[in-house]
């Protein structure tokens, strides 16, 4: 992790922790907010090489943290100064007693909280500023939009994902028409089935189901693999010779899932239907000709379309946060499982969020 005051590099067994800058009164509380984010491991380097300034408060937070982690892990510090020596041997030996450990109370936490979703909302805009610029310029310059890494996205987004979307929309469609011919049996409105199937599938379940599976499976793996570019510092070489990385990483993966997704949802909706038909054969006898004839009456093609519209919408949203989430990663592999957790989190919620309000836009133009 990059720090303005610390620098780690962390694995299974070892953590280098560099401490770096003016480590005096003004600085403490970034610095001690930058020290309680460290994870753990069995040893810790902790390197005062790039230490410039260090006075009475900043020794005394050393003190205090050098403590909590020696009760955590092995700990061997490097590279100190002789007056930092001196210093440390001073004030440890006049300290009267151990600083104790502070505790955050609810309300730290929440406003921690707070101030960290408001960072993580200015930071968005950032990006999607950048983003929309990016779009501006590959719209007015086509030669720079990458056709054929998108047609790879599209692929690895898209056709390989037919499989276990093909299993999710069966499995559902299957599932309503069990549970809706329950019910429906009670009235002897059996062939309602089909009308709670077909529709139901269509407008709602395929594109939502269909998202969150895209979500889970494409929106992760943006995040992991531009994560990783950033931990091996490919993206800082890109920006040094002079690619933009938004138009080499971003938009061919927004551009492929903006395309797949749509698609998806129509595969979703056919495999949901058929589910659908061979639950109401098994449980209330309904054949086949009967369902496709009642699915004819009551299947609109509008209903397909409104549905449909979705894909790009939840799409865009997923590619978004998934990318933003990969630039979000720092300097160490914890922090690539924390934000693909984060980023499949996020784009959960805002599919299920953009997906309400589709409902009450559709219902209040009366489609």
């Amino acid at each position: 992790m990059n720090g303005e005051f610390l620098t780690w590099q962390a694995d299974q067994d070892q953590i280098i922790l560099k401490a770096k800058g003016e480590w005096t009164l003004h600085y403490v509380p970034q610095i001690e907010a930058e020290l309680q984010h460290l994870p753990s491991a069995k040893k810790l380097l902790w390197d005062l090489s790039e230490v410039k300034d260090f006075d009475s408060s900043g020794v005394l937070l050393f003190i205090e943290y050098l403590k909590r982690f020696q009760k955590q892990m092995q700990v061997e510090v490097v590279n100190y100064t002789p007056s930092q020596k001196e210093m440390y041997d001073l004030l440890r030996e006049h300290m009267v007693a151990d600083i104790p450990e502070r505790k955050q109370s609810f309300l730290d936490e929440v406003g921690e909280a707070t101030v960290e979703t408001l960072h993580d909302i200015k930071d968005f805009i950032t990006f999607l500023g950048h983003l929309f610029a990016t779009f501006f310029y590959a719209f007015t310059h086509p030669r720079t939009i990458r056709f054929k890494e998108t047609v790879y996205h599209i692929h690895q987004s898209g056709f390989n994902a037919l499989v276990i979307i093909a299993m999710t929309s069966f499995l559902v469609g299957m599932v309503i028409a069990y549970q809706g011919a329950v019910e429906l049996a009670k009235f002897g409105a059996d062939i309602f089935i089909v009308d709670t199937v077909g529709i139901s599938i269509v407008r709602e379940l395929g594109p939502m189901i269909t998202a969150i599976v895209i979500a889970g499976r494409s929106g992760s793996a943006y995040t992991a693999e531009i994560g990783a570019m950033k931990i091996t510092e490919e993206i800082a070489a890109m920006r040094t010779m002079g690619f933009d990385p938004y138009n080499f990483l971003v938009l061919p993966r927004i551009f492929a899932l903006m395309i797949a997704l749509p698609l998806l949802i129509f595969f979703s909706d056919i495999i949901g239907i058929l589910g659908g038909m061979v639950a109401s054969e098994m449980v209330t006898g309904i054949s086949y000709d009967q369902f496709i004839s009642r699915l004819y009456e009551v299947l609109e093609v509008k209903h397909y379309i409104l549905g449909m519209i979705k894909g790009p919408v939840f799409a865009f949203v997923i590619a978004a946060i998934g990318c933003f989430r990969g630039f979000q990663v720092s300097d160490n592999t914890e922090s690539i499982g924390l934000h693909t957790t984060a980023s499949v989190v996020n784009s959960i919620f805002m599919v299920i969020a953009f997906d309400a309000l589709f409902s009450v836009i559709y219902t209040d133009l009366g489609l």
